[in-house]
Formats: C-alpha cells, structure tokens, sequence
C-alpha cells in the first residue's frame, strides 16, 4: 500500500470556495508541505496541472532539493506537449533527483482550456493523439529510436540521448473512466488511477481495465485518488468535513456546477453525479463523503473518519487491488501532519519511527514521560 500526498499549486486554505482562511501557495509554503510528507513517511506527491495552476515541472524541480526520498507525480499533457521535448524533461527530472520521478498521463477534460492551450481534438481524438504520444515517450526513454507517422504526431528518427534512472522509463500514471481512456490505459500505463467512487463501481473499473490490457498481453496496477478528513473520533471528522464547506452558498455552487459542466470528461460526469449539486446527500457510501465536489473540479470525493474506520475503508479499496492512494486535505500541511499521526499507525506497513526516535511528548516538570507511556505512545 503506497500512500501519496498533493500540493496545492492552485490554492490552500481551510474553507472550500472562501477567502477566509486561505494561504499563499509560494514557494516557501510548497517547501514546507514537501519536508512534511517527506520526513512523515509519505511515498509519493501529485502535482496537479492546468491553466489554475502553477506549471507542475518548475515546481517539482525546485522541491527536490528539499527532500530526500519523497518521489514527484508530474504531469505530460499529450496533445500540447511535443513527445520528445517532454521524454528529455522526464529524463532530466528522473536523472536529477536520483530516480524519483513518476509521470501522471493527463489528456485533458475541459474543451475551453484546452482550446486556450491550442488543442482542438475531440474528446475521442486527444486519447487517439496520447496514443501516438506515448509510443514516442516510451521508445525513446526506453533507448530506441522512433519513427512515427501518426494521424496526430509525425516523428522521424527521434531519440533520446541522455537515459532515465528509472527503467525502462519513469513509471506511467494515468486516470479516465471513458472507453477510449481505458483502451489507452490498457495499451500503455503501469497504474490506473480512479476518484473516489464507492468501491462497487470502483471494482468495475479495475475489471474492465484489466480485461482490456490482459488482452494485449499486459497488466496494470490500480491507484485511487482521494481526499482525507480523519480526527481522533468519527464526529468530529464529521464536523470539520462540513466545516469545510460551511462558507459555500447554492449561487457558489451552482455556478462551479456550470463552468464544470461544459467538461467532455465522463470523469468529471460521474463525479457530478454522485452529489448532483445537492447538500442534501453527500455520503454516498461509508464514510464517503462528495461535498469538496460541489465546488471543485476532478477529484471530489473524501474518506472521513477516525483513523480506525478510514484504515478499513482503504482496505475494503485495497481487496479491489488498490494499491496506491493519492490524498489531499484542507489545508494541505497540516492535514499530511494529521493523516500522519492518526491514519498511519492504523496501516500494517506503514514505517515506524527508529529505536531512539518515538515521539515521546514535551518533557514535563524536566522529566521524561514514564517508558511504558512513551512505548505506548510509539506503537
């Protein structure tokens, strides 16, 4: 079970849709959240992207001087990037921090940005384009020279001359809930990603995907994308979950609703079906909670509880063949501190800290905690 964190590169703060409360996302407060999730024992952190976002590549190459061991989910936009031009970022990135770079697949839902961005394809016609993308990245960071005469990308003799850490490339990450996502995802990535759908619907997924990609002789492994909202009892995980949208008005929502309903995405639609625009009924299965989707794009959904019951909802994921999730929380460092403390003693393989390094309290009256309080403590 890997457990990934996120950076808000497009805003933080406590209250969804609200001023009150938010913070400057600079490179000050990144750094923080990355030596965070870095020393608490996260494995990995996504980097979102798109036009609300600072660019995920500037901001992962100036974090990995602030980590040691923490790996980087950056995003390639097939259909506005050139395929050579991004394989030789991803060497460089991969190179330059010693192996630690895995690459998030994102063809784009939202035919107004994308227009922005200068790409006109259908929603059929930008996984086709990803397609002919992904052959090109893989062969050339695999070592080979590539020749393509595509319907989207022509390439003649591309090849790359300075080779990945990681072999035979950085590792493909990728998430789509259309057919045509899910032929690509079959065809060319190492780990589908869902949102956080209930798990029946979830397993459909992981067994289409599957079947698909067993047909072409491949296997896939499956991640899942959420946010977390887990306190010490599950009222108060309740409480601070609508807290956290407790400054929204139904003109904020409904207008969030429209802007994210002129997306092409079959994502976005089933994630906009599972609250309908509504506060009436947001857990929509245990402890899944679809309120941060009333006002934001793609990922809308929250695990909430306490650390106990948030461990056996992963888990229920994790008999799906979950093994990787990807979480977020309001606001981002201190939740990762949160997740930390009351989420991964509840999770068999999460690390410990070393003999001679258990949190052990503040010393109280110059004296340390009684030892079978600090062992405790630690366990």
């Amino acid at each position: 079970m890997q457990i990934f964190w996120f950076f808000p590169t497009h805003g933080d703060g406590r209250y969804l849709g609200s001023p009150e409360g938010a913070r400057t996302v600079d490179l000050d407060y990144l750094t923080q959240i990355a030596r965070a999730a870095d020393s608490l024992g996260f494995d990995g952190a996504l980097i979102p992207t798109g036009r609300s976002c600072e660019d995920p590549w500037v901001t992962a190459a100036t974090l990995i001087p602030a980590t040691r061991k923490l790996k980087f989910l950056v995003a390639v936009r097939p259909g506005i990037m050139s395929p050579t031009v991004a394989a030789r970022m991803a060497s460089s990135f991969d190179r330059l921090s010693q192996g630690r770079l895995l690459v998030n697949v994102v063809a784009g839902g939202d035919p107004v940005e994308l227009a922005g961005d200068g790409s006109w394809l259908s929603h059929d016609e930008r996984y086709e384009a990803a397609s002919e993308f992904l052959h090109i990245w893989k062969g050339v960071l695999a070592g080979d020279k590539v020749n393509l005469d595509g319907k989207h990308i022509k390439v003649s003799d591309a090849q790359l001359l300075y080779p990945p850490v990681s072999k035979p490339y950085p590792p493909l990450y990728f998430g789509g809930s259309s057919d045509a996502a899910h032929d690509l995802a079959a065809e060319h990535v190492d780990v589908y990603l869902s949102w956080g759908e209930p798990p029946a619907e979830v397993a459909k997924k992981i067994a289409d995907v599957r079947a698909r990609a067993a047909k072409l002789g491949r296997t896939v492994r499956f991640g899942i994308r959420l946010h977390i909202i887990v306190r010490e009892t599950n009222a108060e995980a309740w409480a601070a979950a609508e807290r956290l949208i407790s400054r929204l008005d139904d003109a904020t929502i409904a207008n969030a609703q429209k802007t994210l309903a002129r997306a092409d995405s079959e994502g976005q639609r089933r994630m906009a079906a599972l609250h309908g625009g509504s506060r009436d009924k947001l857990e929509i299965s245990p402890n899944l909670w679809a309120g941060i989707g009333l006002v934001r794009g793609g990922a809308g959904t929250a695990l909430v509880g306490d650390g106990p019951t948030v461990a056996r909802r992963m888990q229920e994921y994790a008999e799906l063949g979950i093994e990787t999730f990807v979480f977020s929380g309001y606001p981002h460092l201190d939740e990762a501190y949160r997740v930390a403390e009351l989420l991964f003693p509840h999770l068999p393989d999460r690390l410990k800290p070393s003999i001679g390094q258990q949190p052990a309290g503040e010393v109280m009256a110059n004296q340390l905690l009684p030892n079978e309080t600090r062992q405790a403590a630690a366990s």
